[in-house]
C-alpha cells in the first residue's frame, strides 16, 4: 500500500502561480504519479502524470501551456500551475499506479490516491 500526501494549495488569484506537492510513502513499484482535480458538481478530470522512471511528463489539453509536472525527488513530484483561471478552482488530487499498461488519463487505473488539496482561483 502507497500512502501519498498533497500539499500546496489555497487561494490565489487570477492570472497567479501556485505549486503543489505529491509526496509518496514508496515509489519502487510504481510506474506513473499523475494529478486529477474535481470541480464541485463535476467529474474528476485529468490535469496530468509522469512516468516515474524515465520522467517522461503529460498533460492535459486545458493545462498543457501553464501547467508542469515535474520530480524533485524519489518520493516527490511537483504540479507547477501558472497563470490560473477561475475555471483552475477544484480539489487537486495526487494518484498513483505501479501498472504499466493503464490509461493514464482515467482515474480507474490509480489504485492510490492522496486526499486532496484545494485549490481556489478568485477573479
Amino acid at each position: 500500500q502507497v500512502q501519498l500526501v498533497e500539499s500546496g494549495g489555497g487561494l490565489v488569484q487570477v492570472g497567479g502561480s501556485l505549486r503543489l506537492s505529491c509526496t509518496a510513502s514508496d515509489t519502487f513499484s510504481l510506474y506513473f504519479m499523475g494529478w486529477f482535480r474535481q470541480a464541485p458538481g463535476k467529474e474528476r478530470e485529468f490535469v496530468g502524470a509522469i512516468r516515474w522512471g524515465p520522467g517522461r511528463t503529460f498533460l492535459g489539453d486545458s493545462v498543457k501551456d501553464r501547467f508542469t509536472i515535474s520530480k524533485y525527488d524519489e518520493n516527490t513530484m511537483y504540479l507547477q500551475m501558472n497563470n490560473l483561471k477561475p475555471e483552475d478552482t477544484a480539489v487537486y488530487y495526487c494518484a498513483a499506479s505501479p501498472i504499466w499498461g493503464i490509461s493514464m488519463t482515467n482515474s480507474a487505473d490509480y489504485p492510490y490516491w492522496g486526499q486532496g488539496t484545494q485549490v481556489t482561483v478568485s477573479s
